[in-house]
């Protein structure tokens, strides 16, 4: 499927050097790239894993300096136009680390960062390094702290290479949500929060994607409340939240509430987000797919959801967006492959 490309020198001297090179695609991967439209951006959640030698980086390469300079190898991959940052969510970066990764990629007029904006925005408490409740956040939803800790430093940083901005809201605890008023309350502020975000930042139009985590909120109400804020609904695939085909229907809904079966169109980009394999809500949430250099559990309904997604996109002239996390099937790069390759039939 894929075969090296380097010289003999040019192998002895990564091995020596903290330079990681792109494997070269096989002659499928081309062709298969060529068959995508343009409008769509496939990619995944990372870049710094070593099982991926021989899928995107060169298999005779040493690969135990994967830092950030990495993804210029990446972004050299046929079908990997854009890049999920998940480091963002759980640490304030700044618009000259942002400037750095757009420098790797500048020439590519086509690559894209999804990021995601950090938890002190987007969780509604304050977590201990296991993740149970310290405090309440104050800061959460604060449209202020949002812009000066994540929009304009993304804005500034990487212009034009930024990609959606997508504010994934952490679980909201159950005892937040004793009554249905409690689960109003949320909403209303999602909404306004979503409402306040400046739709246009230092001449650019960011695209803001809203990602559920707490099932509870996901409901009609929610969905009839942000249809006219600009911001776009991401499908999120994980066990805690409905499969794909629900999700596609909310989506539906969302952009227009009398649609009905295949015929509908999306008001705005596409932005999917396969973060976790169904199966882990059956008692394997443990589970690890390390190496991540092969399809452990392969996840056709979802994969042909996305597909079917991607065509509506398609058809409605909007742009698609999706991030697969290793953890999705056990290999990002190879579900992006499997993905391409079911887009491209459609």
């Amino acid at each position: 499927m894929f075969r090296t490309y380097l010289s003999t020198n040019d192998r002895e001297f990564s091995k020596n050097s903290t330079t990681l090179y792109p494997v070269k695609p096989s002659q499928e991967i081309i062709k298969l790239s060529k068959h995508l439209p343009p409008s769509v951006s496939l990619g995944c959640a990372g870049w710094n894993f070593k099982g991926w030698k021989g899928l995107v980086w060169d298999s005779d390469d040493d690969v135990r300096s994967l830092d950030i300079k990495t993804i210029a190898a990446y972004a050299k991959h046929p079908l990997l136009n854009v890049i999920g940052i998940d480091r963002s969510y759980f640490a304030h970066m700044n618009e000259m680390e942002y400037d750095e990764m757009a420098s790797l990629v500048r020439d590519d007029h086509r690559f894209k960062f999804l990021l995601k904006a950090p938890a002190s925005v987007t969780d509604c408490i304050i977590r201990d390094e296991k993740g149970r409740f310290k405090a309440i956040n104050n800061d959460f939803l604060d449209v202020r702290m949002a812009m000066h800790d994540f929009v304009y430093p993304v804005i500034n940083g990487l212009g034009e290479k930024a990609g959606p901005l997508t504010f994934q809201l952490a679980p909201i605890p159950k005892p937040m949500l004793p009554t249905q008023k409690e689960c109003y309350e949320y909403i209303d502020k999602i909404s306004q929060f979503f409402t306040d975000l400046p739709k246009e930042v230092e001449g650019e139009t960011p695209v803001y994607g809203l990602e559920i985590r707490t099932l509870s909120i996901y409901t009609k109400r929610l969905l009839n409340q942000l249809r006219d804020t600009g911001v776009r609904l991401v499908v999120g695939i994980h066990p805690s939240m409905p499969n794909v085909e629900r999700q596609t229907a909310a989506l539906r809904y969302f952009e227009d509430p009398d649609a009905e079966g295949d015929e509908w169109l999306m008001r705005g980009p596409l932005i999917v987000r396969w973060a976790l394999n169904p199966i882990q809500k059956n008692g394997v949430g443990k589970m690890t797919y390390s190496p991540y250099n092969k399809l452990v559990h392969p996840d056709i309904e979802t994969r042909s959801g996305i597909a079917n997604l991607v065509a509506v996109a398609e058809k409605s002239n909007q742009n698609s967006f999706v991030i697969v996390n290793n953890k999705a099937e056990g290999c990002a790069p190879m579900s992006v492959l499997a993905l391409a390759k079911l887009i491209a039939k459609r």
